[in-house]
């Protein structure tokens, strides 16, 4: 299969196509070592193309994966105190995975992971405002307390956004947050006297853990990547 050259370029991310126009236009690019000076020139996945030098690469298709973390594993490529990580569960072929946000050790459930770096910060911005939902076992009930949470709370000097928060059955509840701090329904729901002693996260977006087994990983379907791209 080929493609115009200038589309090439524009894929890999090294300018736009009209900028690329404008590299051929004034001979800086090259395709197998030969300098071209016209958009009208298809390659394919076999020619080398290179812009002053430097050769260009192709982007991989973005791809994410639902993971469902373990109890007692670290968010982590390597663990200064030899805790178990991801990298220790997930089979060799996603290795190259990049972690989308963290759960903390004792934190169970969902863990989105993907091949783009930059997908992987975007998710995890505040300002992304992505639901995510969790399902919390707490040690003690306290109905005022949780009305606090639901209104947003502020806790040793960090404000925390208002929660949702459903009571499923007794000490367990259905909280969704949309900000992301580090242990943020842990710290609420302590200092809201609802002490959490399980968390185990259920969605991430669109995405769900659904049926998938503990330390397995799924491929998201491409549908589902971009009901998620567009909440950002």
């Amino acid at each position: 299969m080929t493609t115009r050259i200038a589309k090439f370029i524009a894929d890999t991310g090294f300018a736009s196509r009209r900028a690329a126009e404008d590299l051929i236009a004034s001979g800086r690019v090259t395709v197998n070592g030969i300098k071209i000076d016209t958009p009208v020139t298809f390659v394919s996945s076999d020619d080398e193309i290179a812009v002053d030098g430097a050769v260009l690469h192709a982007r991989e298709d973005t791809q994410l994966y639902a993971f469902h973390k373990p109890i007692n594993t670290m968010t982590t490529t390597h663990d200064p105190a030899h805790r178990k990580t991801i990298y220790d569960v997930l089979d060799a072929q996603y290795k190259n995975l990049k972690y989308i946000g963290r759960l903390d050790y004792k934190t169970s459930g969902l863990l989105l992971m993907t091949n783009d770096g930059a997908l992987a910060q975007k998710l995890t911005l505040p300002s992304s405002n992505i639901a995510r939902t969790y399902i919390a076992h707490v040690s003690r009930m306290d109905e005022k307390g949780l009305n606090r949470a639901r209104g947003g709370v502020t806790v040793d000097g960090i404000k925390y956004r208002p929660m949702k928060i459903e009571v499923m059955e007794k000490n367990i509840l259905r909280v969704t947050v949309t900000e992301g701090k580090k242990n943020e329904i842990r710290i609420v729901l302590r200092a809201c006297g609802c002490p959490v002693i399980g968390l185990h996260r259920v969605s991430f977006g669109p995405v769900r853990l659904g049926n998938l087994s503990v330390g397995k990983i799924r491929k998201i379907e491409q549908k589902t990547i971009d009901a998620l791209l567009k909440t950002l």
